[in-house]
């Protein structure tokens, strides 16, 4: 039997993908499928690991011993989701451990602002740029990144690809228990008058940093990403969803949801799919 040509290759595949059926290896794959899903895993692994080591020196410097054990299995959790979705790209001949040793994954920028700029050739998100400096910023990290990151992980649960969506299980259940944290502490912080100005001065700080994170509305590749399947929703979809939780939140806590207007000329297509 000859060989299928890329043609056939794109044809089967969107034959498949309209009747809702999954890939599963990289044999299914044409080679626009893998050029996009190794983009897409490559950003959540890179995020994962960069946010893992921007937590570590919070295991240190946390308020309590129960705290020090709660910082150091969030640090541990996150290695572990980068380490699983860096095997999947081994699967799919990315040679990570050269990749891994050509990045610095503690890389931070001493500046207030880098709109949606990256600034490395890492794949990282570029919210995991900024360093993390008090115990305020590290929970309004905890409470907004990790809450976006969940509603991005509502898409891969459901990607096309399918040892994908089987990972992401185990990973949105863990990514629930660190936004349950940082709820419990946002709350916490926002119930004290001692504390509550310093959260609100840090929420307003962190809030637009999420909001940069979920990519250009209508971007072309997020088009390409939805018709193969391997996203579900626009950027801006998902974004609003995210804003709308973050408000609810803010009403029950008594927090002040901050204002967001994008910088359309620096505003990234690239989304963001992290734990």
């Amino acid at each position: 039997m000859s060989k299928m040509t890329e043609r056939q290759k794109e044809e089967r595949l969107q034959e498949r993908l309209a009747k809702g059926e999954t890939i599963n290896s990289p044999e299914e794959m044409t080679e626009e499928y893998r050029e996009n899903i190794v983009h897409l895993m490559m950003m959540q692994a890179d995020s994962e690991l960069a946010g893992a080591f921007g937590y570590v020196p919070w295991i240190q410097k946390s308020p309590s011993i129960s705290e020090t054990y709660t910082v150091a299995q969030i640090v541990k959790d996150e290695v572990r989701h980068g380490h699983v979705m860096y095997r999947l790209l081994e699967q799919l001949g990315v040679d990570v451990q050269k990749y891994y040793e050509g990045h610095n994954f503690n890389l931070r920028v001493d500046k207030a602002d880098i709109g949606t700029e990256r600034v490395a050739d890492d794949k990282r998100v570029n919210i995991f740029y900024y360093p993390i400096t008090t115990w305020y910023d590290f929970i309004m990290f905890n409470f907004c990144m990790d809450r976006g990151a969940g509603h991005q992980l509502e898409d891969a649960l459901k990607s096309s690809y399918k040892p994908w969506a089987d990972v992401m299980e185990g990973i949105f259940k863990e990514e629930a228990m660190h936004m349950a944290h940082g709820d419990w502490w946002v709350k916490k912080l926002a119930s004290d008058p001692s504390t509550k100005g310093p959260a609100q001065e840090a929420l307003d700080v962190w809030y637009p940093r999420t909001m940069n994170i979920f990519g250009r509305p209508n971007s072309p590749k997020n088009k390409i990403y939805r018709r193969l399947g391997i996203k579900k929703r626009d950027n801006d979809e998902v974004r609003q969803a995210f804003a709308a939780d973050i408000k609810s939140k803010c009403d029950e806590f008594g927090l002040r949801a901050p204002d967001w207007k994008p910088v359309e000329k620096n505003m990234t297509e690239e989304p963001f799919i992290p734990g």
